[in-house]
């Protein structure tokens, strides 16, 4: 007998909250520590390049993580594994922010990633269990506060927090929060038996896709700074992954239990939602990375300020995700999609029309219009993906889900950033064709810049300094523009997906 039984029981909007912060605590630390790598580079004795590891440890693993949770739920119990995650996360945040030195930071990142990585599929599990599919929305619109909004937050309050105390609370904040997670999780989640039919563990299988899903991770985390395929490094990491993973999926298919169930993309609605997730997270981390990065580089931004420009995207997204909630189930959620992939494609569109003389509000509002379509498209792919789905695949379904909006995210900053450098230096050909003697704009241009300067040399430094950050500063909006396309190009596969069923506009009732 489980050792729930007897227990009276829990109202979902109670488990709801519990499971949302649990994911938001693990998306958060995705972000926190991007701007703190000085300041923990300068505390610890490191350089620069190797302060990266920090973050790329904790993706790696992440990525390792995410798509294996569905396994690992049903063969432990969904509501102990969750437990024991948190358990976890909360001991490894706890041991980074003791950390002694780099090395002993980097390797408890790596624990922290790996721990945490469970936490979002599960949690999303979790919410699908709990409610029908008619009555989601709510409840994947908690969820959805946390995956969306944390990685706008995340940079601001990892800013505040370093500035404010030091960079080691960053991580020290997770463990009163995970304390009080596992105890309310232990008293409200009820508990589940595993699932595992006896069937013997696939240790090869789950080998392939660590060692596959860990160097795509690091290759995408480190391919920019060393060229991409012109680098011995990157192109091993790129053998090893197609040879994993394709050997993974050809053998997959004759395990009684796979570690990932690739045979659940058969279901259409759920093979298109992973599409539309992958692209949704492309976007969502791309350009929270792109806006930062141009505003500090060549706006003269700090990061802290930078995060401020980002926070009320964030806050808007927090405010339209319950409105969303209350309307999937009531509205055609194809025409959610279509509303939320529009205005997303516009403002990212009208973020590539912007100059160097934007100010701050101007930013932040084009943000704010940024996210307020993402908030129409999380909740309405995610109830669709489960649509035609059984029950029984519900852990695998949100841990692949989970797995696609990261990759996708992964894949969207690492292609961005080589889009950027590439773009900007045939931009910068292009404006030096420009600048020649003949060229009457251009004279007169260089005869200024020789009177604030006073010296020929100096002013001709002026001049080319100038060039190179508008070519960059054009190819940050040819990035911008980019992804408006792409999401423009999603429009009609989202009517390719079956609707939900309707449950007419009100508040939630309960769950089975």
């Amino acid at each position: 007998m489980s050792a729930n039984a007897g227990r009276k029981a829990v109202n979902p909007w109670l488990i709801a909250p519990l499971v949302a912060l649990a994911a938001f605590m693990e998306v958060l630390d995705i972000s926190i520590a991007n701007v703190s790598l000085q300041h923990i580079a300068g505390s610890l004795g490191a350089g620069p390049e190797e302060t990266t590891w920090i973050l790329t440890s904790y993706l790696v693993t992440n990525a390792i993580a995410l798509p294996i949770a569905g396994w690992l739920s049903d063969y432990f119990g969904r509501t102990r594994f969750f437990i024991g995650s948190i358990i976890g996360f909360t001991l490894a945040s706890l041991a980074c922010g003791m950390a002694p030195g780099l090395e002993m930071l980097i390797i408890f990142r790596a624990v922290q990633g790996l721990a945490g990585g469970a936490l979002q599929p599960v949690s999303q599990a979790i919410l699908a269990d709990s409610f029908p599919l008619e009555k989601r929305g709510m409840a994947f619109a908690m969820y959805g506060i946390a995956v969306v909004a944390a990685p706008a937050i995340g940079p601001t309050l990892g800013g505040w927090i370093t500035d404010e105390f030091s960079w080691r609370w960053i991580f020290l904040i997770n463990v009163p929060v995970g304390i009080v997670l596992i105890m309310l999780v232990k008293r409200y989640l009820p508990d589940e038996p595993a699932n595992h039919d006896g069937s013997k563990v696939d240790y090869f299988g789950f080998a392939l896709i660590a060692i596959g899903l860990g160097c795509l991770q690091w290759m995408l985390d480190t391919g920019q700074r060393e060229d991409w395929f012109e680098s011995p490094q990157i192109v091993a990491l790129a053998v090893i992954v197609v040879v994993a993973l394709l050997t993974y999926i050809v053998r997959s298919f004759d395990q009684k239990n796979p570690i990932v169930d690739l045979t659940l993309y058969r279901y259409p609605n759920f093979a298109m939602a992973n599409v539309i997730m992958f692209m949704m997270g492309f976007v969502l981390f791309g350009s929270t990375a792109l806006l930062p990065l141009l505003m500090q580089t060549l706006m003269g931004y700090s990061a802290f300020d930078a995060g401020l420009v980002l926070s009320p995207g964030g806050f808007a997204i927090m405010f339209m995700m319950p409105i969303v909630g209350r309307l999937v189930g009531a509205v055609d959620s194809r025409i959610l999609l279509t509303l939320g992939l529009g205005v997303s494609s516009l403002a990212l569109w009208n973020l590539g029309e912007l100059t160097l003389a934007v100010d701050r509000d101007q930013l932040a509002m084009a943000r704010v219009w940024q996210t307020l379509g993402l908030a129409f498209l999380f909740i309405p792919t995610t109830s669709s993906a489960y649509v035609g789905l059984p029950t029984s695949a519900n852990n695998q379904a949100a841990a692949m889900l989970s797995f696609m909006r990261n990759l996708g995210g992964g894949v969207g900053i690492a292609l961005l950033m080589t889009f950027l450098d590439r773009v900007a230096t045939v931009n910068r050909g292009h404006l030096v064709a420009n600048t020649s003697p003949v060229s009457e704009v251009w004279s007169h241009h260089y005869m200024q810049l020789q009177q604030i300067s006073g010296d020929a040399t100096r002013a001709l430094m002026m001049a080319n300094q100038q060039v190179a950050e508008q070519a960059r500063f054009i190819a940050f909006m040819d990035s911008f523009k980019l992804l408006a396309v792409m999401f423009a190009l999603l429009i009609p596969l989202v009517w390719k997906l079956k609707p939900l069923p309707r449950s007419g506009v009100g508040a939630p009732q309960g769950a089975h």
